[in-house]
């Protein structure tokens, strides 16, 4: 595909200034907490994403539920974490049927935000605060015990949206993260955050792909030929890092 430096369009986020106040969630997405898990809907409620324009620069905050919900999805920081075995085998996770997005499908090893919190919007030191939400996420999700941050390459930054269904949807510039040499022994997956978990080379990839259900955004880093070009330059990822160009993914 073709890489472009996204240039902010003046008044892009007009419809979404009301969240900028971290006020109570909007009537839309608090009418659908009803009918969530009461664990992901805690999460909804409480959760403050980190509203960013095109640019990635931060403009803001709003709840996750905000932030995901049709009738006022910002688009937020978010991360993609691809865990890869010694024998260079990914690392897929099945997201629970609980999971208000796209639940019961097959993605990579773990996804999520970073907070609107200090530690996690600390943009020094090839992003540490998106790297500090993926190691306190790895332990959430797969029990994964503060998994060394200096393991963590990061290879870019991604835009994308996708619709779960009429009421949700995910609006985000994701951090894509690739760790190498992981043991597979460590994860212990949390149920209520995930379904299975399994590792796979690209022949299995390919062979799933044909009769599974996977997330947009993994569906899309592999239809762009992303992860390819990652899993065959396990051995030396520098080359491929670009945190200078936010790629569009549709």
């Amino acid at each position: 595909m073709n890489s472009l430096l996204l240039r902010q369009t003046p008044g892009l986020y007009k419809n979404v200034a009301k969240l900028h106040t971290g006020k109570n969630m909007l009537k839309g997405a608090q009418s659908q907490l009803k009918e969530c898990d009461s664990i992901q809907a805690s999460y909804l409620l409480n959760d403050r994403c980190i509203l960013v324009d095109e640019q990635d620069n931060v403009i803001g905050h709003a709840s996750k539920g905000d932030c995901h919900h049709a009738d006022s999805a910002g688009l937020h920081r978010a991360f993609s974490v691809f865990l890869f075995t010694p024998d260079k085998k990914l690392i897929l996770q099945k997201r629970s049927a609980s999971k208000v997005t796209f639940p019961s499908v097959w993605t990579n090893s773990c996804c999520s935000h970073p907070l609107y919190v200090e530690d996690e919007m600390d943009h020094s030191n090839n992003a540490v605060g998106v790297r500090r939400a993926a190691q306190r996420k790895l332990e959430h999700e797969l029990g994964i015990q503060e998994l060394d941050m200096e393991r963590m390459n990061v290879m870019g930054r991604f835009l994308y949206k996708a619709s779960s269904d009429s009421e949700w949807l995910e609006h985000e510039l994701d951090y894509a993260l690739v760790v190498t040499n992981f043991n597979p022994a460590d994860i212990h997956p949390n149920p209520e955050e995930v379904a299975d978990v399994m590792s796979v080379d690209p022949h299995k990839l390919r062979d799933m792909i044909q009769t599974k259900r996977f997330s947009p955004w993994f569906a899309l880093f592999n239809q762009f030929n992303w992860l390819s070009s990652w899993w065959n330059n396990l051995d030396d990822l520098s080359k491929l890092s670009d945190m200078k160009t936010i790629h569009r993914l549709n």
